[in-house]
């Protein structure tokens, strides 16, 4: 196949300035999104106690629920909870109080807090992968740049098309740094192409679904829109409450029988994780069981139950889905890599990884391709992005990992005295970020990615050595108990920190070794 040369070079335009302006943005994205692979990991890596402590029964979880109703009559007209399980060991219920705040609870604090038990982490690295860390506008704006990043992938694809097989095994180390770069990242933009595709079509989908349904509220629903939603999302149908009481089911009820009916339909392996009750102690009770049905695409199913009686209401099951909500479960299985086993979670991170790489390298090439060559002064534009691109990248790997380490000593804190564990940890992330942005502001960008590489390096390895001496579990421990997700997260840190080592002197050899008239080469005169 062959490209007019004007056609080729337009491809090549377009590629390069859409993957500029979304490529700091996919950075943060890709990294945080490698990491939230482990999402249920790190809740128990958080909690000091939760991986030596017992799993909860269904009647621990049933004294938790009536306490809870008993506590919080605004519970009773909308409450979800954990389901004790492999998911999830330890129950914890949730609601919306009279201000419309919500609420979690847990057999040890019965009384509810605003945040949920062991999860901030897990839920900053999500906000991160999600939408930045910036509350609503963040998640329109991710899926915008998925919508960039897909005209990203498309116009590569299109300029590497001709040369694919060369590309695909063309990796050539030497002198020619700015060459090996570009075959570093010609080869993983190539082999993870599928991988890239899925990810830029779900993460648009995901991030502007809502957006998509009011724009198609007038000729699809309407206007009905806000009517249409709880049939487009949830399985159990709204009825309203009736006033009068009625001896409510039981969570062992509700939980056999969503197994019982979910085997009817063929569903063999259909364990419930989590459910949604409705107008609890009414006469127009309904409970939503959701749960997970192992070698489906879209694993997680929903059988919606009169919350009294047990009588099936209705069911969204994989393989008989309508096309909403099958379109929904494949489309979130997909992106966070929820229909596999732990190698599945494994291929997701290298991906992560791989993909942050990606556009860490294509903003280099674009400072090296525009190097003037025969002048020691480089220009603005290529030291500011040079900087920008040491800041945002290599200072989100320091602040992520500095919240790790926080985590933990906000946890041994809060056992003290009375710590927001939440608040701790984000202040710390983005201050750590922040920070990292100004020095690298204040640095010529060969030192700043130095400084910062061995930065990310020592903050990293402290995230196993804050782990055990915060709760006891050493990596070695954690892999003799055969607590995996531990091991996999401590001895995951230690290889970043190992790689962060590697990339920093990496770098002081670049500098010292490389073209002199370069932004990246040691003391060069900046504009």
């Amino acid at each position: 196949m062959k490209l007019k040369s004007a056609t080729l070079r337009t491809f090549t335009t377009l590629h390069t300035w859409v993957g500029l302006v979304a490529g700091f943005a996919l950075f943060v994205a890709f990294y945080a999104g490698a990491i939230t692979v482990c999402h249920h990991e790190l809740q128990v890596w958080q909690s000091p106690h939760a991986a030596g402590r017992p799993s909860q029964t269904l009647d621990d979880a049933q004294r938790l629920l009536d306490e809870t109703l008993r506590r919080h009559p605004e519970a009773r007209k909308h409450a979800g909870m954990l389901i004790p399980g492999d998911e999830s060991p330890h129950s914890v219920i949730y609601w919306q109080d009279a201000k419309g705040v919500w609420q979690f609870a847990t057999l040890d604090d019965p009384q509810g807090s605003t945040e949920p038990p062991q999860a901030a982490l897990s839920e900053l690295v999500n906000a991160l992968h999600y939408s930045l860390g910036i509350p609503v506008a963040g998640t329109y704006l991710m899926g915008i740049v998925s919508l960039l990043y897909g005209v990203a992938l498309f116009s590569g694809l299109v300029i590497h098309l001709p040369r694919l097989v060369q590309d695909l095994f063309a990796l050539r180390p030497g002198r020619n740094l700015k060459r090996f770069w570009q075959d570093a990242h010609n080869v993983v933009g190539v082999l993870g192409l599928p991988m890239h595709l899925m990810f830029a079509v779900t993460g648009a989908m995901l991030c502007l679904l809502l957006v998509t349904m009011m724009v198609l509220n007038p000729l699809v629903y309407r206007g009905g829109l806000m009517a249409a939603l709880p049939a487009a999302f949830d399985t159990a149908p709204v009825r309203p409450a009736t006033q009068e009481a009625v001896r409510p089911g039981t969570l062992a009820m509700w939980h056999a029988r969503s197994v019982e009916i979910a085997l009817q339909q063929g569903e063999k392996g259909f364990e419930p994780a989590y459910l949604k009750l409705a107008n609890a102690g009414d006469r127009n009770a309904v409970v939503e069981v959701t749960g997970e049905s192992p070698g489906a695409l879209g694993p997680l199913g929903a059988v919606a139950l009169d919350a009294n009686t047990g009588a099936l209401l209705r069911t969204q099951l994989p393989g008989a889905r309508d096309a909403n909500h099958a379109t929904l479960a494949s489309a979130y299985a997909l992106h966070f890599g929820e229909y596999g086993n732990a190698w599945v979670k494994l291929l997701y991170f290298l991906m992560g990884v791989g993909g942050a790489f990606l556009f860490y390298s294509g903003n280099l090439l674009w400072v090296e391709s525009r190097r003037k060559r025969r002048q020691r002064q480089q220009g603005r534009a290529q030291i500011n992005l040079a900087r920008a691109t040491v800041g945002v990248c290599i200072g989100l790997c320091v602040a992520v990992s500095a919240a790790f380490v926080a985590t933990q000593w906000s946890e041994w804190l809060a056992q003290r005295r009375d710590v927001d564990v939440a608040s701790a940890i984000g202040w710390v992330c983005f201050g750590t970020w922040g920070l990292c942005l100004l020095w690298s502001s204040t640095r010529t960008p060969v030192r700043a990615a130095q400084e910062l590489l061995w930065l990310a390096a020592l903050v990293t390895v402290l995230v196993p050595v804050a782990h055990g001496f915060a709760t006891g579990w050493w990596f070695w421990k954690s892999a003799a108990a055969g607590q995996w997700g531990l091991f996999c997260i401590d001895a995951g840190a230690l290889a970043m920190a190992f790689g962060f080592a590697a990339l920093a002197r990496a770098t002081a050899r670049r500098a010292v070794t490389g073209e002199p008239n370069s932004v990246w080469a040691s003391g060069p005169a900046v504009s």
